[in-house]
């Protein structure tokens, strides 16, 4: 896929570029090596939904880093369709469109980490967002989430091994130099937290997926564009909210996600019954489940594709 990517970039540009004329306001950044864009909000949704026909070699994998997204949501979007090896011709979901997380102010960073994505809100533009999709903590490893800022920017950092892994991996050495080969990437964020960096990978194949340590992940394309635009005291709030609801043209969306506990370890027996009793719990704290369809909310709850999907009557 890679010995072919001019070709491919210009059909995803034009893409791109042509669902977004329809449904929003779409600054694209450098299309090198992957499409992340600023986006005009309305009422809290943006972005859309579009499609692309799978060539031959080519992988979700892959797909998904040309649109700037992860592993979990080109998978949830597009189930029964192989990852490794999709058939070619088959046509694939791009699910490009969101809710903005349910935050008391939209300012600084907002992580989601339900759907391991980031939104980041330019200071000088109030009704804009840029976003893109992150890798997140492992399981024993949860990525906190709370309040926090950003301490201190750090260009090719070097990494320290924590004693932690040091003892699961005692072949590291103490310190990993900045390199190829380190897996901080070439830009690190501090949090407040201490232990808890926003930063670049050597493995970017871990985006959508639980694979660190607690630190946030992004892709080595991605992290450089957040590291130029954020500052040292920018505020970085992370959530979980596996469901989203707003209002958008008078009509009800709802956004599922697959992660359907607010406690990362707990086990879901029921996935269909849960999802659909937190997302009416969440319809009526927001006074909206008399304009919501039964049925397209038992449909929108069983298939969990992260997508918001119109709920109303």
């Amino acid at each position: 896929m890679r010995s072919d990517n001019a070709n491919f970039m210009s059909k995803a540009q034009v893409s791109i570029i042509i669902c977004c004329f329809i449904t929003c306001t779409c600054v694209l950044f450098s299309l090198h090596d992957s499409c992340a864009a600023e986006y005009q909000m309305n009422n809290g949704v943006f972005g859309s939904v579009g499609t692309y026909v799978v060539k031959p070699n080519d992988s979700l994998i892959e797909i998904a880093r040309e649109f700037d997204l992860g592993y979990n949501a080109i998978t949830t979007a597009n189930p029964g369709v192989d990852p490794i090896v999709p058939e070619p011709g088959t046509n694939i979901t791009i699910p490009s469109k969101w809710i903005i997380p349910d935050v008391p102010r939209r300012t600084g960073i907002v992580i989601n980490i339900s759907e391991m994505r980031l939104y980041y809100f330019p200071p000088r533009y109030p009704n804009r967002v840029v976003t893109f999709p992150i890798g997140i903590g492992d399981e024993g490893w949860e990525t906190p989430t709370g309040t926090y800022k950003i301490i201190q920017k750090i260009v090719n950092p070097a990494w320290h091994v924590p004693a932690s892994i040091r003892k699961q991996k005692p072949e590291l050495p103490t310190v990993v130099p900045p390199g190829p080969e380190n897996p901080l990437g070439t830009h690190a964020l501090r949090l407040s937290i201490g232990t808890v960096l926003i930063h670049g990978t050597d493995r970017p194949f871990g985006i959508g997926r639980k694979v660190s340590h607690g630190c946030i992940h992004l892709y080595p394309e991605d992290i450089p564009k957040l590291f130029g635009q954020t500052r040292i005291g920018t505020k970085v709030t992370i959530v979980r909210q596996p469901i989203k609801a707003a209002i958008v043209n008078d009509r009800v969306m709802l956004e599922v996600h697959e992660e359907l506990s607010d406690e990362p370890e707990t086990h879901v027996e029921h996935p269909e019954e849960n999802a659909f009793h937190l997302a009416y719990e969440l319809l009526v704290r927001k006074g909206l489940m008399h304009r919501v369809d039964p049925e397209k909310l038992v449909a929108v709850t069983s298939e969990r594709r992260g997508i918001p999907e119109d709920i109303g009557w």
